[in-house]
């Protein structure tokens, strides 16, 4: 029987192809198109009024990194050209380390405090700006000596073969974002603000006249205040110190299209979600209902060998969506553990997920403005699940008030002997992140009067979090018992049953069928794009 796998068995071969076939592959192109030239110009007079580098004659015994030019076109969220981007790069995979570079780390936003912010903002009714740091890492100041090449194509006339001397970060550098997070984050110290310790990129600027949040990412910014004319104020002293870019209203940020609704915000990927299905061939794929089969027995050995780089370009793709896409969450984790060795069989339940994501290509998150700052959650565990480890799943998703704000599906460090234990120690896994979610309200000045909750539908586990006796089966569970069971007895947790079939973390643990997926995935409020006549409340959950 020639079955539609067999016929279109070809497909299971998807390629990346790029999306955008007329931006320069070298400088001699670029040269070529009066865009890209003047791009080039704006680029090295930036360099130049910022006193990045000054020429100095070249010595055999410098280590001197290369130089090259990269271009991007910046698009609109509706796919428009906005501008023509050149950007003069350095080589820094030529830089030796404890020479031209030390500490490179640099904190980056998290997901979660993003959605925490945005659903605070929208539930006080706030007024949220997007900022954008014009060249960021050019402002940062450089500890080492660097040594780098002349910019590819406009070398100083006068010293064709001297060098550059940076005095200031640029791109390509290791300790770039490093350099540049420390310079602007001195100055928001400077200015009144204090950084979270729960988030290190969140800085929190609190008076008795108004509060101001900022929530840093590289070179985007997002900041929202109570006050909208203290937003003005602040943006006029950030731009007297660095070439700064105020956006207006946030619509757009990280990839990730945000529109506002009579009943709150629309957070969507739509536009990354299209460029996924163009990258992989898929635009003509037929939709389906669940983005994993519910009998999938994915395991290690799943056929013959399929090219593992085209596999892991497109869950890696795949993985970012799940910023706004928690319903992707469990399937593209699940396909994530066989990127050493991927097979027919895993590459097909990667063409499921983007049939799936063909006819939900437009659905994104909801953040109701209708909504208390209740903060609770739901941990679920799938037993034994994985077929080659038999080790477990842990699933939990946290809510503020109606909006969900975070979510995981991971698979557990140890085996485990119940599936009390299983749940237990998901339970663990949830108590942790609401821990440290409660501290960052915290620094937002918003304490709670109650404890959040957790819901977990597994009794057993629920006793062992009050029950003192320690029983002999749970005694090699020692850290997670005494972590969950302390904030119980702290006072700092509560534990409450929920029924199976409203254990909405159970979407994070196991493929279930299709009624139950699009009922869960509605309580997780990823819906389509909604009217602006909208309006919710905390009851929608249940």
């Amino acid at each position: 029987m020639v079955t539609r796998s067999k016929a279109h068995a070809h497909q299971c071969h998807i390629s990346l192809k790029p999306i955008d076939p007329t931006e320069p592959k070298s400088m001699k192109s670029a040269l070529q198109n009066l865009h890209w030239q003047q791009a080039m110009r704006d680029e090295l007079h930036a360099l130049h009024q910022n006193k990045t580098w000054s020429l100095v004659p070249r010595q055999a015994d410098m280590n001197i990194v290369g130089s090259r030019w990269v271009f991007k076109t910046k698009l609109k969220s509706d796919g428009s050209i906005e501008r023509f981007k050149a950007r003069l790069v350095a080589k820094g995979y030529n830089q030796l380390e404890g020479l031209d570079f030390h500490e490179t780390f640099s904190p980056v936003i998290k997901p979660t405090t993003i959605r925490l912010v945005l659903s605070l903002a929208i539930t006080k009714g706030w007024s949220l700006r997007q900022l954008d740091v014009k060249n960021a890492f050019l402002h940062g100041h450089l500890k080492e000596v660097v040594y780098m090449e002349q910019p590819p194509g406009f070398s100083d006339p006068i010293n064709p073969t001297h060098v550059c001397h940076l005095h200031k970060a640029i791109y390509g550098l290791k300790q770039a974002p490093r350099a540049w997070f420390d310079r602007f984050s001195s100055f928001l110290l400077q200015i009144g603000f204090y950084c979270s310790p729960a988030d290190s990129s969140l800085f929190v600027f609190r008076s008795s006249s108004h509060t101001i949040l900022l929530l840093v990412y590289v070179d985007d910014i997002i900041v929202t205040s109570d006050h909208p004319s203290h937003l003005s104020t602040l943006i006029t002293k950030l731009s007297s110190e660095f070439a700064m870019k105020d956006l207006g209203p946030l619509n757009y940020f990280l990839g990730v299209q945000v529109s506002h609704f009579g009943g709150g915000l629309f957070l969507s990927q739509h536009k990354y979600a299209k460029e996924i299905l163009a990258k992989a061939s898929m635009t003509d794929c037929k939709p389906i209902g669940t983005p994993l089969a519910q009998k999938h027995h994915l395991q290690l050995e799943g056929g013959p060998l399929v090219n593992a780089t085209n596999y892991r370009s497109i869950v890696g793709a795949l993985q970012y969506l799940t910023l706004t896409r928690p319903d992707l969450t469990h399937a593209v984790n699940l396909v994530c553990q066989f990127m050493h060795q991927p097979s027919t069989t895993h590459f097909q339940a990667v063409k499921r997920i983007l049939r799936y994501l063909q006819g939900t290509v437009d659905y994104g998150i909801r953040l109701l403005s209708h909504s208390s700052l209740t903060l609770y959650g739901f941990s679920d565990a799938d037993w034994a699940g994985c077929p080659d480890t038999r080790r477990s799943t842990t699933g939990y998703c946290i809510y503020l008030g109606a909006n969900c704000i975070s979510w995981a599906s991971k698979k557990q460090v140890t085996v485990s002997r119940s599936s009390a234990e299983a749940e237990y120690r998901a339970m663990a896994s949830a108590a942790a992140e609401l821990t440290w979610l409660t501290y960052l309200l915290r620094d937002l000045g918003l304490s709670s009067h109650s404890s959040p909750v957790l819901f977990c539908d597994n009794t057993s586990a629920l006793h062992m979090t009050v029950n003192p006796v320690f029983h002999a089966r749970t005694k090699h569970i020692e850290l997670d018992y005494h972590f969950v069971r302390e904030k119980v007895a702290a006072g700092a947790l509560t534990t409450r049953y929920v029924p199976s079939q409203s254990q909405i973390a159970d979407l994070f643990t196991k493929a279930v069928s299709k009624d139950v997926f699009h009922r869960f995935r509605s309580k997780l409020g990823v819906l389509p794009p909604p009217p602006s006549s909208l309006r919710g409340t905390d009851k929608d959950i249940f």
